[in-house]
C-alpha cells in the first residue's frame, strides 16, 4: 500500500477505542469518590496482574479522570511538575512550596518536591490539618521524590508507608534502631533545617502507641501513602 492510499479502517480497533471513550466519559460523568483511600483501593484492584506497561497506562488514565473529577493540582518543584504531568496530565500550576502549602489550605492538592534545602515538609507538623496521602513514584521499587499533600480524608489502604518527622539529633541509624525496638520499621528519607524525614512501612496513626517513646522533642507522623 502506497503512502497516498487512504488506510482500511480496523473495525475491531475503532470499537476497541470507541469503548474506551465511552468509559471515560461515564466514569468523569459519575464523579468523585469521597475519600482518598477508596480510589486508591480502586486502583490497586484494578492494577491486579496488569503488566507493568498496561498498568502505567492505567494510573496515567486514572489520574486525569481524577483531575477532571477532583480537586485543582499544584506543584512545587521540577521533579513534582514532571511527575504530576506524567500522572495527572499538563493541568498543574507550578508555585514556590510556601503558595503550594496556602493553596493546600484554600481547597487544592499539591504536589511538592521532596526538598532538602527547605523542609517544607517539617511544617505539616503543626498542620494536622493538612496531610501527606500520596508519594510519587508509588511503586515499591522507588523511593518517594514528591508528595501530594491534601486537606482530604485519607485512612489505610491495605499497602501503606507513613512518614515520620523529628528533630532528634540522634544520627539516622540510632533513630531507625530505636524505632526497630518499638516494633516499627524505619528508613531515613531526608535531613534539613535540624529536622528528620523517615518512612515507616505500613499505616501508622499520629497516636500509635510505638511513637510514645521515640526520640526528638518535635516529632510526629505527617501523612500516609499508598503503594501499588
Amino acid at each position: 500500500m502506497g503512502l497516498l492510499d487512504e488506510p482500511q479502517p480496523d473495525e475491531a480497533l475503532l470499537a476497541l477505542d470507541r469503548a474506551v471513550v465511552q468509559a471515560v466519559c461515564a466514569r468523569v460523568a459519575a464523579g468523585p469518590r469521597d475519600r482518598v483511600d477508596a480510589g486508591a483501593i480502586a486502583l490497586r484492584e484494578l492494577l491486579a496482574g496488569v503488566p507493568p506497561t498496561e498498568a502505567a497506562a492505567l494510573k496515567a488514565m486514572w489520574g486525569r479522570i481524577e483531575m477532571a473529577n477532583g480537586p485543582g493540582l499544584v506543584t512545587s518543584g521540577g521533579l513534582a511538575q514532571a511527575l504530576a504531568t506524567d500522572r495527572y496530565g499538563f493541568g498543574a500550576r507550578p508555585m514556590m512550596a510556601d503558595d503550594v502549602l496556602k493553596a493546600v489550605d484554600r481547597g487544592v492538592r499539591g504536589l511538592l518536591d521532596l526538598s532538602f534545602d527547605r523542609p517544607w515538609w517539617g511544617r505539616l507538623l503543626a498542620r494536622p490539618e493538612m496531610r501527606i496521602v500520596a508519594a510519587l513514584p508509588d511503586d515499591r521499587r522507588g523511593r518517594p521524590q514528591a508528595f501530594l499533600v491534601s486537606r482530604e480524608q485519607s485512612g489505610p489502604t491495605g499497602d501503606d508507608r507513613s512518614f515520620w518527622v523529628t528533630d532528634s539529633g540522634w544520627s539516622e541509624t540510632k533513630i531507625v534502631e530505636a524505632l526497630g525496638q518499638s516494633g516499627l520499621i524505619a528508613d531515613p528519607l531526608a535531613a534539613a533545617g535540624g529536622l528528620k524525614l523517615f518512612v515507616l512501612t505500613g499505616y501508622v496513626q499520629p497516636e500509635d502507641g510505638r511513637l510514645s517513646d521515640a526520640p526528638g522533642r518535635l516529632t510526629g507522623v505527617i501523612g500516609a501513602a499508598p503503594i501499588f
